[in-house]
């Protein structure tokens, strides 16, 4: 069995994220992705969205996709959560041929500062989402490149609100939901 995890805040879910999931499945050899929202990113402070909204968002937004599983194992420990703590428990749990590990290019560059990172390293093949304005090199890691340039991010979303960005899956839901600062 291959699984591949794409962690994030998902601090609104948007199309890039919906993109990413739907690129991943179709251009890697896994049987199972995970989404993993967090309960609070490690390198953030806050969240605008609680978990629980935030989860039960990507469930919906997923729940027809039979290879995708959203979890919640980082949101129920109620503390930021590395990634590497992550890994080890679908490491365990499934025994994994191979487990692939999605992030943004925007993380190449301080990705050698995560926590654990020579043990994530050793457990995980990386797949780097590329991102406008992110460029996609190293000399950290070996990994597999996907083209995925979609001008959005969740920051944005956050500072300048706009539904067309949302998938029209849950766009309603968000509606509903969102917190006007």
């Amino acid at each position: 069995m291959n699984i591949a995890i794409f962690g994030g805040s998902f601090d609104p879910p948007h199309i890039a994220h919906e993109n990413i999931v739907n690129e991943v499945i179709e251009n890697i050899n896994a049987d199972k992705l995970f989404v993993v929202p967090t309960y609070l990113s490690p390198f953030k402070d806050k969240y605008h969205l609680e978990p629980k909204e935030r989860f039960e968002l990507l469930t919906t937004l997923f729940e027809e996709d039979k290879k995708v599983e959203v979890i919640d194992f980082e949101i129920k420990q109620n503390r930021a959560v590395p990634t590497i703590e992550t890994v080890k428990y679908l490491n365990e749990k499934y025994k994994p041929k191979n487990i692939y590990l999605v992030i943004g290019a925007d993380n190449l560059q301080t990705l050698h500062l995560w926590n654990d990172f020579n043990q994530l390293q050793e457990l995980v093949k990386f797949i780097v989402i590329s991102r406008e304005g992110y460029e996609v090199k190293n000399d950290i890691i070996h990994f597999k490149a996907i083209n995925m340039d979609i001008d959005i991010s969740s920051t944005f979303l956050r500072d300048n609100f706009d539904l067309k960005y949302i998938p029209k899956k849950i766009q309603q839901k968000v509606k509903n939901i969102w917190k006007k600062d």
